[in-house]
């Protein structure tokens, strides 16, 4: 009935294609064409193709006729996002049993199609046979082996420079590991060129050259594993002392050695299959079983991974039940992505693939780089490496991770970036939005990373609080104080800066139109101007003092009732810490005038009291020469800059002769050393005889009484009190006169 049908509408199409051009042209159909259209219309597999699309179109147009809507109506997209959801669920189950169906019918069109393929193999390969072309491949396999064992003998001063490297330096590390990664690519290419390479130099027939050329460029791959993760990694059988200090991460013994196994097994086996599958299609593999050999392929890896994942050495510090727990989950990981290519939801292996491998190499990548460039040992005298170039490289290898998985995963999504921005669509957009975004995110974080490292590292000098009289001098370096006063402000203006800056361009860059965004921004900022005039006023003043340099972290200064130890501020406030623990929080707009007292010297004037009988000149001698012992003594000696020394006599006082003495000391080192200065000047005045007077009491006038001379007065509390009161309100009386 197809073929009746099926003839007279060709028939037709060619006189309805041969009409119009009768009117230019004659032109007739060729008769060999003809015939070919018939003969495909008489094929069995096209006529039951055919009719199983009638049978679909059918089917739809009768449920839409029973639904009351029309397939205009269907096609409109005035459907319910609850239908559309049930849509998309329902044929993503169809999707995968029609995949499912399709593995199950294929399966047993398999061994047909094998012995197809051997027979067809077999005859190209006549000469060879499957047994030449193994030993083919073993042949040159082996000699790259052998050449990769040349390059070895050869190369055994470039491996002594490797071992010569200290390894309690970073850049002895970072350069350990790059020599041993140079090493390893010089083995993998001795290895190509040995094997594929020889290979090539010799003319073989097709068949072979691509089979052979094929398996070897899997070893190849194998190998260059093997080596670069052997440099990495450094596993046991390399023989390296402090194996543990020189690797690319911060693993044990065991975990290494685990790993390099594994690793390279697992990779040798996929690129095996991927060799394999490679030459299928062109050997006579249909898609339909290019779609269920994999499967195998892929429980052959599931059972690798799994036995990597539970023979991994357990970690003492995260013990029994740590350590079973993240087993399980990598299993249960491992065991949904086998799921997904056996439902045939790449898209969605894909995804949960890059999931779970993006951020353990970008964790493993810091972890590395932190670890490679660590600050090197006591005895090395510690060097580091500029925290700058810590950021770059951890920051630089991040984003190329990222820019990398994106692009996979465009490439499997089947996105074209230069078709996407030549299309309008919703989708396009969304995605062409999505990728700005977090192009820009990585160019913010980057960026960010880079300043916050340079903030850092001017910061790393540690500035103690400077207490008077606790701190060592070398801690008060005027430009380290103002930069650890000035970054902290700089670095969270800079952050706040960098997001608004980032934010704004991800709107715009996904069409939305950040103008109004910019000027509503405006005015919210006025209004908020005038609404909160104090804190303006506070943030403003705060800016002037930091402009005028009044003050800086780890000075102790005053200001009306407050004083204290700066220990920090905001943009509104300052802290001061006083001497004797209170911490006070001061707005920027109630500190006022501010003395400081931590800057440049400080000259500490006090009085010596001396007997009326003294050589002046001579306890001016003594007075100095414990001045200048005092200024070369190791505890004071930074901090003096003027030794003390009498200045002269002051004036006559009541008991005595007051001497004036002074000394100029850098901030905070005058009151320990005045303390000491007092004890030897009291030692020095008690072995030279010289007096240092204190208040004393005469009492005349008293008659005794009956006439007793001999007899003692009694000295009772009354009488010392009213003595007291006397000697009080006449050193008063003494100041109101002056």
């Amino acid at each position: 009935m197809f073929v009746l049908i099926a003839r007279p509408l060709v028939f037709g199409i060619t006189l309805l294609l041969a009409c119009p051009a009768q009117a230019q042209a004659p032109a007739t159909v060729p008769p060999q064409r003809v015939k070919q259209l018939f003969e495909l219309l008489d094929d069995p597999s096209v006529k039951a193709w055919v009719t199983e699309q009638r049978n679909q179109d059918t089917g739809s147009t009768g449920a839409s006729a029973e639904s009351g809507a029309s397939p205009t109506d269907a096609s409109s997209g005035a459907v319910a996002a609850p239908g559309q959801m049930n849509t998309m669920a329902s044929s993503t189950l169809d999707r995968i049993r029609h995949h499912i169906e399709g593995i199950v019918r294929t399966l047993p069109l398999l061994p047909g199609q094998f012995a197809r393929v051997r027979a067809e193999t077999m005859e190209d390969m006549s000469s060879k046979g499957s047994a030449g072309v193994f030993m083919l491949i073993a042949m040159f396999i082996a000699a790259g082996l052998a050449l990769t064992w040349a390059t070895y003998k050869l190369t055994r001063p470039f491996r002594l420079w490797i071992r010569a490297q200290p390894k309690d330096t970073p850049n002895g590390r970072a350069k350990k590991i790059g020599g041993r990664t140079l090493y390893s690519s010089m083995l993998i290419i001795s290895f190509a060129l040995g094997s594929a390479g020889a290979f090539m130099l010799f003319d073989w027939p097709m068949l072979i050259r691509e089979i052979v050329l094929t398996f070897l460029m899997a070893a190849v791959a194998t190998w260059g594993v093997r080596m670069y993760v052997a440099a990495m990694l450094v596993p046991s059988f390399m023989n390296v002392e402090n194996a543990v200090e020189v690797r690319a991460l911060p693993i044990t013994n065991e975990a290494a050695d685990h790993w390099s196994y594994w690793l390279s097994r697992i990779v040798g086996v996929f690129a095996f299959f991927a060799a394999a599958f490679i030459l299928l299609p062109g050997l006579g593999i249909d898609q339909d079983g290019m779609v269920v050999l994999p499967l195998g392929a892929d429980f052959v890896l599931l059972l690798l991974l799994l036995l990597a994942v539970w023979r991994r050495p357990r970690k003492q510090r995260d013990g029994a039940h740590g350590h079973i727990g993240a087993t399980w989950l990598l299993t249960a990981y491992f065991v949904v992505l086998f799921l997904q290519r056996i439902a045939g939801l790449y898209i969605f292996f894909w995804f949960t693939f890059a999931a779970f491998f993006l951020p353990l190499a970008i964790v493993l990548t810091q972890r590395g780089v932190n670890f490679v460039l660590r600050p090197g040992s006591e005895d090395a005298g510690r060097p580091t490496i500029p925290a700058v170039t810590i950021a770059v490289i951890d920051r630089g290898i991040r984003m190329i991770l990222i820019l990398a998985a994106a692009y996979l995963l465009a490439r499997v999504w089947g996105l074209n970036m230069q078709s996407m921005q030549d299309s309008d669509t919703t989708t396009t957009l969304i995605l062409r939005g999505l990728i700005n975004v977090v192009v820009i995110a990585l160019a913010a974080d980057f960026g960010w990373s880079i300043i916050k490292a340079m903030i850092e590292r001017k910061l790393g000098i540690e500035i103690p609080h400077a207490v008077i009289g606790e701190e060592d001098v070398q801690a008060l370096d005027p430009h380290q104080a103002r930069l650890h006063t000035l970054l902290p402000i700089i670095q969270n203006i800079l952050l706040a800066l960098i997001i608004v800056m980032a934010v704004l361009m991800m709107l715009a860059s996904m069409g939305i139109q950040i103008g109004p965004l910019i000027a509503g921004a405006g005015v919210v900022g006025v209004v908020v101007g005038f609404g909160a005039q104090t804190i303006v006023k506070d943030v403003i003043s705060g800016v002037f003092y930091l402009l005028d340099d009044a003050f800086r972290v780890g000075e102790y200064i005053s200001s009306g009732s407050y004083r204290g130890t700066v220990e920090g501020f905001s943009l509104r406030s300052v802290k001061l810490r006083h001497h004797r623990g209170p911490l006070f929080t001061i707005p920027f707009g109630e500190l006022g005038a501010v003395q400081n007292q931590s800057r440049d010297w400080v000259t500490d004037k006090f009085n010596i009291t001396v007997g009326y009988d003294t050589d002046i000149e001579f306890a001016r001698k003594l007075i100095k020469r414990i001045g200048l012992e005092l200024a070369e003594d190791p505890e004071f000696k930074p901090w003096v800059l003027e030794p003390i020394k009498m200045q002269g006599v002051q004036e006559f006082g009541e008991y005595g002769i007051i001497l004036r003495v002074k000394a100029t000391t850098r901030p905070g080192g005058a009151f320990g050393m005045k303390r000491k200065f007092y004890v030897r000047l009291r030692q020095a005045f008690k072995e030279q005889g010289i007096e240092l007077p204190f208040p004393t009491v005469q009492v005349q006038g008293l008659q005794k009484p009956h006439g007793a001379e001999n007899a003692l007065l009694e000295i009772t509390p009354e009488l010392t009190m009213a003595i007291a009161q006397s000697h009080s309100n006449r050193r008063r009386r003494k100041g109101t006169t002056e």
